[in-house]
């Protein structure tokens, strides 16, 4: 027992008469050291064999329902597919609005596009669209186009990321015909009795796509979200279109978030007389990701 205490006399004399200076120097390697064991663990990680094969899903659904005075239904569907095999990608996204007011249809729109693409670089690819939309109040019985481009990723962090892309573009739009009642124009849906004038056309052109992607994580749960397309005709650059998205969301669980999205969509020459450029649609989500 004596040993014993003579043993810890001398080991907490021997602490407390470390130098300063020799703490310090410990705590600096003691620091190097956990550095290297960080390198080393990333090293080891980024050495792992990566999957040849990823799938993620993304759905946004909105819905809204009143009724008394006026009886109104709208629900929105905002979803994006993506599969990744190797070096190559693809993207389906699917994008469809709709609502009614005491029955009659007052919004019914559809957008959907496919985009493959080939991973050059981690940073740049090649891609080729295809795209289609269909709104039943804008004048255009459907547009339709397609093309090669390319997408470069500008920005990638744990903070933010951007990516960019271009295309070169067929499209083909069908002006929808002119429909009217006892000599007026009527819009859709047409009441009963209206007369088609069979005035519809198809304009097919060579036009081009600009769209740029940016996510902000602001906080661990709250993310900012921007999507901006620009789509114009070569010959007639009066003839272009514009799509924006602007979301705010707030992450839930695992799966499951909560978001503020507004969306609009411009159209800088309207397919017929009477139509308005803008759609502006401003919704509250419930997104699931798998």
């Amino acid at each position: 027992m004596f040993k014993t205490v003579v043993a810890l006399l001398v080991l907490a004399t021997f602490v407390v008469a470390q130098n300063p200076e020799d703490i310090k120097d410990e705590i600096r390697i003691t620091k190097e050291k956990i550095k290297r064991l960080n390198e080393n663990l990333k090293s080891l990680e980024e050495s792992l064999p990566k999957e040849d094969y990823a799938f993620k899903a993304v759905a946004e659904v909105g819905y809204t329902a009143n009724s008394g005075n006026t009886d109104t239904e709208a629900f929105n569907v905002d979803a994006k597919i993506t599969n990744s095999w190797d070096l190559h990608s693809l993207e389906a996204i699917l994008l469809m609005q709709y609502g009614t007011e005491d029955g009659i249809e007052n919004k019914n729109r559809l957008l959907t596009e496919l985009l493959y693409d080939y991973k050059l670089s981690d940073r740049l690819s090649m891609n080729y669209l295809a795209g289609y939309k269909d709104d039943k109040f804008s004048g255009f019985a459907y547009q339709f186009y397609t093309g090669p481009g390319a997408k470069y990723i500008a920005i990638k962090d744990e903070v933010q990321d951007l990516a960019v892309d271009g295309n070169l573009l067929y499209s083909k739009d069908e002006i929808e015909d002119t429909y009217t009642l006892n000599g007026n124009v009527v819009k859709y849906p047409y009441p009963a009795g209206s007369i088609g004038l069979n005035d519809g056309h198809v304009r097919s052109y060579a036009a081009y796509r600009l769209k740029g992607v940016y996510n902000l994580q602001l906080l661990q749960n709250l993310k900012f979200h921007q999507t901006l397309s620009y789509r114009s005709e070569f010959s007639d650059l009066q003839n272009y279109f514009i799509y924006s998205k602007t979301g705010v969301y707030n992450k839930l669980t695992d799966i499951f978030s909560a978001g503020i999205v507004y969306q609009i969509d411009y159209t800088n020459k309207p397919a017929l007389p009477g139509k308005t450029s803008t759609d502006k649609i401003f919704t509250f989500n419930l997104i699931a990701n798998y």
